[in-house]
């Protein structure tokens, strides 16, 4: 597909010396359907027919994405005729691109949780170090990347805390609860040193003695899943860190303690969770009680 415009096809042919062939394919397209709508030139084009290309945007039901995409490369167009003196004003960048909702975030129950954590007991090196890492990453709410970089110094098992380095090099001190406090004592005393053969400094090792990898804890959860008859797909490290930012709010915990456990710099994506502890709320609500359940099939329907 091409673009049909003189300066469009210009500044196409210059982002393709700039960028991958699939973003230059992308902003073809996005570029073809504004040029389709306009029925002419697009280098012309004012503020107000652009709103009329985004209306017939949504007209069609396109995902909010694909809008937001399409707006990017059109405010990207304009931009190169104004650093090339061919337009004074970049008129697509006054338009608002649709907001794009958020995905609330997946997690497992406490009885699933359970489940897994049951699946990953065992007395040998590997075993013992699998219930340490489900552990940390459920009990600590840690990130994939900061429990494998975790030395083996960082828990501090007496005093029932992790210090990890999270995103942007920042230190935190998160709790970890009895269990957790027990199955990384019992890895390190009965697992790891059957596992540290090169005197590695991280805390969970892999079998041939080095740092466990982001790839290596995401197999091992896998492997739990499938033997706890857990979809194997589903679980993932930070569906862990989910659920434990969720029961944290279930439980009773304030969303500014839970925001500092987690290491998150904006309260804003920490409430995300707020949303999935009421739904899940709502959800009990209608299973339990009696003037909520949905009728039975062999019973008289209910009004409400």
């Amino acid at each position: 597909m091409t673009a049909s415009d003189p300066a469009v096809e210009r500044f196409l042919l210059l982002l393709a010396t700039q960028r991958a062939p699939g973003t230059v394919d992308a902003y073809t397209r996005d570029l073809a359907d504004l040029v389709a709508f306009l029925d002419g030139a697009a280098s012309t084009a004012t503020v107000l027919e652009l709103e009329g290309w985004l209306a017939d945007l949504r007209s069609r039901e396109l995902a909010p994405s694909s809008i937001a995409r399409r707006l990017a490369a059109t405010r990207s167009f304009y931009k190169h005729l104004v650093l090339l003196g061919e337009r004074d004003d970049n008129p697509a960048s006054e338009l608002t691109p649709p907001k794009r909702p958020r995905k609330l975030p997946r997690t497992l129950s406490p009885w699933e949780i359970e489940r897994l954590c049951d699946a990953a007991n065992g007395v040998t090196p590997r075993a013992l170090r699998d219930r340490a890492l489900v552990e940390l990453l459920y009990g600590a709410g840690l990130r994939v990347s900061e429990a494998v970089a975790l030395e083996r110094g960082g828990a501090d098992l007496d005093a029932g805390v992790v210090r990890c380095i999270g995103k942007g090099d920042k230190e935190r001190i998160v709790p970890l609860g009895r269990e957790g406090v027990e199955a990384v004592r019992r890895y390190l005393a009965r697992g790891r040193p059957f596992l540290d053969r090169r005197h590695r400094p991280e805390l969970f090792l892999n079998a041939r003695g080095g740092g466990l990898t982001r790839a290596g804890a995401f197999l091992i959860l896998r492997k739990l899943a499938e033997k706890a008859s857990l979809d194997p797909t589903r679980v993932h490290p930070h569906l862990l860190r989910h659920s434990f930012a969720t029961h944290l709010l279930e439980g009773g915990a304030d969303l500014r303690s839970v925001q500092e456990m987690l290491g998150h710099a904006d309260l804003s994506t920490t409430e995300l969770y707020t949303h999935v502890s009421d739904r899940r709320r709502r959800d009990t609500y209608f299973e339990a009680h009696p003037h909520a359940r949905n009728p039975s099939p062999d019973g008289p329907a209910r009004s409400r």
